[in-house]
This record gives C-alpha cells, sequence and structure tokens, in this order.
C-alpha cells in the first residue's frame, strides 16, 4: 500500500463510516473504499468499515414501519451513522443511476424514531464519494444521482470524486489498483475527508 506524505496530526481525530452500495462479496466498490479507509487512516482518522451483507434490509414499505416500527437493522444502521462524522461511500452504477441497495439503505436510515429530529443521520455530516465500474466512465452517471440525493438530506458532500472505470481489470490480487496515480487518488479521497472534517470540528 502506497503511504501518504505530510501526516497530519489532528487535536480531535475524525469518526468516518466506511461503505459500499453493493453486497457483493467481490465487489470492486468495496475494494475501492477500502482503499479510502487507509488514506483517512493515514491522517489519523478512526474509520468503521460497514458490510451491508451484515446488516439486511426489507425494501422501504411505509405500512411495514407504521405496524412494526423501524427493523432492528435499521436502529443498527442509524446508530452507526449516527456515531460518525462523515461518511466514505463508494456507490456503483444501476442503469445510470444509484443501486437499490444504497438507496434502501439512505431510505430507512432517513426515518425519524419517536421523538427524534428529522434527518439526524445526514445533518451535520460530510461525505466523499467514489465509483468502479467494468464501464468506461467508472460509474460516473450513478454519482450524479447520490450527491443529489444526499445534498437534498442536509448532507455537505464534497466536490472531490473517483470514478475508476474498467475495474475488473484495475485492481491487482490484493485489492489495490494497478495505476499508481488512480491508486494515490483514492487515498487521497479519504485524506481529504478526515481532513475537512477535523477542520470543522464536527460534533457527533
Amino acid at each position: 500500500m502506497k503511504k501518504l506524505e505530510g501526516k497530519e496530526e489532528f487535536m480531535s481525530a475524525a469518526k468516518i463510516l466506511a461503505f459500499a452500495g453493493s453486497a457483493r462479496q467481490d465487489s470492486v466498490n468495496k475494494k475501492l473504499v477500502k482503499i479510502a479507509v487507509e488514506g483517512a487512516k493515514a491522517v489519523g482518522a478512526e474509520v468503521t468499515y460497514l458490510d451491508f451483507r451484515d446488516l439486511p434490509l426489507p425494501l422501504y414499505d411505509g405500512d411495514l414501519e407504521e405496524s412494526e416500527g423501524l427493523p432492528e437493522n435499521a436502529l443498527k444502521l442509524k446508530a452507526l451513522m449516527k456515531a460518525h462524522q462523515g461518511f466514505l461511500i463508494a456507490s456503483p452504477e444501476y442503469n445510470s443511476s444509484i443501486s437499490p441497495l444504497l438507496k434502501n439503505a439512505i431510505d430507512w436510515a432517513s426515518r425519524p424514531e419517536p421523538d427524534e429530529p428529522s434527518l439526524v443521520c445526514f445533518k451535520e455530516k460530510v461525505t466523499v464519494l467514489m465509483s468502479a465500474s467494468p464501464g468506461y466512465l467508472g460509474g460516473l452517471r450513478g454519482l450524479t444521482h447520490v450527491r443529489s440525493i444526499l445534498g437534498n438530506i442536509k448532507v455537505l458532500v464534497l466536490p472531490d470524486q473517483e470514478a475508476i472505470g474498467n475495474a475488473y481489470q484495475a485492481f491487482d490480487e490484493n485489492g489495490n489498483l494497478k495505476d499508481e496515480a488512480q491508486q494515490t487518488s483514492i487515498l487521497q479521497l479519504g485524506s481529504k475527508l478526515a481532513t475537512v472534517i477535523a477542520k470543522l470540528n464536527l460534533p457527533i
């Protein structure tokens, strides 16, 4: 793993939740976000990696919510999100848009618990987006939709983003990007998010 130069020490470590909008075991987006995790850790951030396979959720259903309340895994997801100041998100592109898995997780997390302020999982959170796709554009079209959704629910989405095309050939056997410039760019996404969170001194 290539090391970042110029490691900074923060008064208070940024707390970041990292996840990919894919459940596939060998997902290229899981590989991608794990590289960004290393970039965030390199500048002192505390990072939790979440695999959505560990928190399966039903398709959002308002009738289900009304009759049974939020599912247990939705409550666990919300607790994780509330305990972190920002998110590293790798989003696959499904038909030029956001993956159903990621959209469903966002929808459940947006639902308030009793006497809870609206969008508590998203307000005052900062995120960085990235994507990997076998297509030439690397999932770039899908990131436009993810950015719009998150921005509309009060997340500060940093302008920095990366999309890795031809992704099935882009990674080596250790999960790193073969192209050194791409590897460095993804590492820097992680370090940028950690740096911004630390400078903003965001609450948890």
